[in-house]
């Protein structure tokens, strides 16, 4: 089954680069099964796209799961780069929350099993739909250029950019709606795949977490790596299993395109469709 190409418009949030509405661009994998259906949400990784994930989303859909990723606005490919696209990553959930909405109105589902899978700044979103939060003194820190923010290959130099278009005033205020919890109670497991962010986040927000959470990185990952990411949310999600994939298996492994010598993205699809059978 080909997903169906969907263009949402989110009137409760501004788009950033025209007047009007915040576009959400969907692609929809309806479940091939009759009766409500169970739905997970797909969150790409920064600057990327939904379809970087199709590896993924085909066999979950296969398996009766209505699947669905969106391209988050300013942060995909498919679309222009905006700063705030890179940074203003509390946005990305409440993409997905609205995606959910639609999902919700137009397709028999079954809104109590509702699960969400993320790559990399996808995985901090799955965690914020599930309660994380992000710390607003180190945000605001790292706005105003008081602390390094991470290197992104795909946005070089986004923080400049960032304090280029914002005054100082603005960003103290970007960094405290950036840290309102964005927790959507629908979702009720994640998968985090190499996910970012784990040393931005406040610690007691994963803590209550309460549900259930599979956590997938490469120990050779020098975009995320796993000392600051993926064991910072596995220590403290209460519910986590986490495991690495593999000692030499880097970042990018998780995307659909690249190079798979070890079969990661089968043996890790296999884990993800018995992790929500379970689950959900």
């Amino acid at each position: 089954m080909m997903p169906e190409a969907k263009l949402l418009l989110d009137r409760s949030r501004k788009s950033w680069v025209e007047v009007g509405p915040r576009p959400i661009s969907a692609r929809i994998w309806p479940s091939p099964n009759p009766g409500p259906a169970p739905v997970l949400l797909l969150s790409h990784g920064t600057g990327g796209a939904g379809e970087d994930l199709d590896w993924l989303a085909r066999p979950l859909n296969e398996a009766g799961f209505l699947v669905a990723s969106a391209d988050h606005h300013g942060n995909s490919y498919n679309n222009e780069y905006l700063v705030e696209g890179f940074t203003l990553a509390w946005e990305r959930p409440a993409d997905l929350s609205y995606l959910l909405d639609y999902i919700i109105s137009a397709y028999d589902v079954d809104v109590d099993r509702v699960g969400s899978v993320g790559f990399s700044l996808g995985g901090y979103t799955v965690a914020a739909l599930l309660g994380a939060r992000i710390d607003e003194r180190i945000m605001g820190a790292m706005f105003k250029g008081h602390i390094p923010a991470p290197e992104v290959p795909e946005f070089p130099n986004m923080m400049q950019a960032l304090s280029s278009s914002y005054s100082k005033t603005e960003l103290t205020e970007m960094a405290q709606v950036g840290a309102y919890s964005q927790a959507d109670p629908r979702v009720r497991a994640g998968v985090l795949l190499a996910p970012a962010m784990g040393r931005l986040l406040v610690a007691e927000s994963l803590q209550q977490v309460k549900a259930p959470v599979l956590i997938r990185w490469g120990e050779a990952d020098d975009n995320t790596p796993p000392v600051d990411n993926a064991h910072v949310y596995r220590d403290l999600l209460p519910h986590s299993k986490g495991a690495s994939v593999g000692a030499d298996d880097g970042h990018y492994v998780f995307l659909g395109d690249r190079e798979d010598s070890s079969n990661v993205r089968s043996r890790v699809a296999d884990e993800v469709l018995a992790f929500f059978a379970s689950h959900l």
